[in-house]
């Protein structure tokens, strides 16, 4: 599904087109649109899921945030909701990412790094001290440990006395795209599936309104693929993840409903519109027609959009504002339902306080000033958006189709051929930027002066003070009880019950996420990338 980067306009043989290669004419008329989707809010729900998007329910705005401490992490959420965020989205440092506590030698140096260290429940009750767990939503992106992190937060919310019934949020637990793109895998894929659909069953019971999955399109789309490969390869992996479900006695349309996406938002401004648009339909359409489920809340796509973390430029950093603007703008005329905005200074390190609020103002300007939350679907009828819509739905299907030949997402990626489709694509996109035919602005063309930008450091004494509260920890805790608890652990993975209620009760005792998930390790083994035929 790879193509060539267009050339640039001031190439006489240039043919314009999108960044995912699809040609683009100079004039679109009614024919290149096709027929007139139906209103927002009625299947396919191209338009929107909602008939009155906006006017009815603004998207939340969902800053991403975590770094070093908890304490730190926690003051920064607060100062974030104090400037009008909606909901919270946690970052966690990759020992967490992986299932490592902070004072593994395989975490030295790591922790606090680029997300917040959180090795056991007192390190959650830290984070989300002071914040009411019943009137915020919040999103964790994590994916291996990711039903550990679900069941902290649900243990502090019961110390705040807050039932499951009332938590509100979403939990990314999308290992599949960690294998295809980015990496922070623990166990092999059948297993990882395993925990995925456990956590599924656990949620249908205990925490009805939390979204138990975002399947991802970000890392694939951040890892180089184009916005058809983004859509396809998403899909493809919802696929999997509804027939792993359905084959551990799941209902469709009992969990399809709480399955939501993540998508990434790019430069290419009406590609990026209409990709959303097809998302819904594609999504719709799988739901409906593949799995014959006829409820409309099964079939409507929700999701949170981030703007392109790889499009930031370290070189003139404050283009990056523009940048970012643009693309959430893009988002939100997709009818995205929650989204986070880049601050302009990740390219150099994390974001500071100044520019987090900036990236908060850029949402709020959108929402408050320019009137497009007025209408659904704003740009619905455009001649290009609506044939664009069309090209990305027809690529995406064909690439879903293509993984279902191969056997399905999860052997596509055990064979590679995700993997090697989006390095494809990310390596001729790469060429195109040092050749000079995709112009990136500051970087290969309309170079300045460098810009001086405070950069963020974590200092190592957050390593230093994690480590030692572990040690505490560990000498303050019922050692009896942990080990009692982690055998049970043992048990149920050895088994088939579900494993989410005996990991509960490990963290409850005050059982560290590596202590767990070094009980996974030894039943499950580690997923080590093997040669590809």
């Amino acid at each position: 599904m790879a193509t060539p980067a267009p050339k640039p306009a001031d190439d006489p043989s240039a043919e314009p087109a999108t960044d995912s290669g699809l040609p683009l004419k100079p004039v679109y008329r009614a024919a290149d649109a096709g027929a007139e989707a139906p209103p927002p809010g009625e299947y396919p729900f191209t338009r929107g899921i909602y008939p009155e998007m906006y006017r009815r329910r603004p998207w939340t705005i969902r800053q991403y945030a975590g770094f070093g401490s908890a304490a730190e992490t926690n003051r920064r959420f607060r100062y974030l909701l104090e400037q009008g965020q909606t909901g919270l989205s946690v970052a966690f440092d990759l020992p967490t990412q992986i299932g490592h506590d902070a004072d593994t030698p395989i975490a030295r140096g790591e922790v606090g790094k680029v997300g917040v260290s959180i090795s056991s429940l007192k390190d959650m009750e830290t984070l989300l001290a002071g914040i009411p767990l019943d009137q915020v939503s919040t999103s964790m992106t994590i994916n291996a440990p990711a039903a550990l992190l679900l069941l902290l937060y649900e243990l502090v919310a019961e110390q705040q006395g807050v039932a499951g019934s009332r938590l509100n949020g979403t939990v990314q637990n999308d290992i599949l795209k960690e294998y295809a793109a980015r990496g922070t895998y623990v166990f092999p894929p059948r297993s990882s599936m395993r925990l995925t659909t456990d956590l599924f069953a656990y949620c249908k019971d205990r925490l009805p309104n939390w979204n138990t999955i975002s399947i991802s399109g970000y890392h694939l789309r951040e890892a180089g693929a184009t916005a058809i490969q983004e859509l396809g390869f998403t899909m493809a992996h919802a696929v999997a993840y509804v027939d792993a479900a359905r084959a551990a006695g799941l209902a469709v349309a009992d969990f399809a409903p709480r399955i939501s996406f993540f998508f990434a938002v790019f430069s290419d401004f009406f590609e990026e519109v209409a990709k959303f648009r097809a998302a819904r339909r594609l999504w719709a359409r799988l739901i409906k027609e593949r799995y014959g489920v006829s409820d409309p809340r099964a079939q409507m796509l929700r999701f949170h959009t981030q703007t392109g973390g790889s499009t930031l430029t370290a070189q003139q950093p404050h283009n990056n504002i523009v940048r970012v603007a643009l693309q959430a703008m893009s988002a939100v005329l997709g009818g995205t339902q929650s989204l986070h905005a880049n601050s302009f200074d990740e390219a150099l390190g994390l974001p500071s306080e100044m520019a987090a609020t900036l990236s908060v103002r850029t949402q709020q300007i959108i929402a408050n000033e320019t009137n497009v939350a007025s209408v659904a679907d704003p740009m619905g009828g455009s001649y290009l958006v609506e044939a664009l819509t069309s090209q990305l739905d027809a690529g995406a299907s064909a690439l879903i189709a293509e993984v279902d030949r191969r056997g399905g997402a999860i052997a596509a990626i055990e064979t590679g051929f995700t993997q090697d489709a989006i390095q494809e694509s990310a390596y001729r996109f790469q060429q195109a930027v040092e050749s000079g035919r995709r112009v990136v602005v500051g970087v290969n063309r309309f170079r300045g002066d460098d810009e001086v930008v405070e950069i963020v450091k974590i200092s190592p004494h957050h390593e230093r003070e994690q480590i030692e509260a572990l040690k505490r920890l560990r000498a303050e805790r019922d050692a009896r009880r942990v080990e009692t608890t982690l055998q049970a652990v043992r048990r149920a993975a050895e088994g088939t019950e579900n494993l989410l209620p005996p990991m509960r009760e490990a963290l409850r005792a005050y059982a560290t996420i590596g202590e767990v998930c070094g009980v996974l390790r030894d039943v499950f083994g580690e997923y080590r990338p093997g040669s590809r035929s």
